[in-house]
């Protein structure tokens, strides 16, 4: 076999080797019922999508305002946090948020006027811990439920399933990902 041969093979083996590595798919984690499974890796792989494109800002970016009536990034995730938290109150318990959950949650929850003069001032960690903290109960409390749980109506919901709840997270997440990402790259 000539050098050429050698190095395309090579080169060839390592392309294929990083596609493999790199290879996208969803799949259940382990302990998860299959469609639960299947949300949660798309939750998580969102998730981490968010964390990354804001892990390294600094206080300043953390804070940015677009414009008067934009929403700060700390906020925006904090945000996050609150609404998933919510679906967690709603389709694991069947009931909407109680007085201290309300007032622990509605600023990140509503955002707005009184946030943007709140949320300020903390690092993007804070943000992202509080994030992981509502994610782990998340996942703790999914593990214990099943496809069939899924399915069936939220608990006091004329016609929305617990499937719909957790897509519903997962969709608003994504939206504010696109919201957070145009925010990064509007800073100065």
């Amino acid at each position: 076999m000539t050098n050429y041969y050698k190095i395309l093979m090579c080169v060839s083996i390592l392309v294929l080797s990083n596609i493999a590595l790199n290879a996208q798919e969803i799949k259940a984690p382990e302990g998860f019922s299959p469609q639960i499974g299947a949300t949660v890796s798309m939750l998580e792989d969102l998730k981490e999508r968010v964390t990354s494109s804001v892990s390294n800002l600094t206080i300043e970016e953390t804070d940015f305002l677009l414009d008067e009536k934009a929403n700060r990034i700390g906020a925006l995730i904090y945000h996050l946090a609150a609404t998933e938290k919510y679906y967690q109150i709603y389709t694991f318990e069947g009931r909407g948020s109680n007085s201290a959950e309300k007032a622990e949650w509605n600023l990140a929850q509503n955002l707005g006027a009184k946030a943007r003069n709140e949320l300020v001032g903390k690092p993007i960690q804070y943000y992202l811990d509080i994030w992981n903290e509502v994610r782990e109960e998340t996942l703790r409390i999914l593990k214990t439920k099943d496809d069939k749980w899924f399915e069936a109506k939220v608990e006091g919901s004329r016609n929305m399933n617990n499937h719909w709840a957790w897509y519903h997270v997962m969709e608003h997440q994504a939206n504010h990902m696109g919201q957070i990402r145009l925010i990064t790259k509007r800073m100065d």
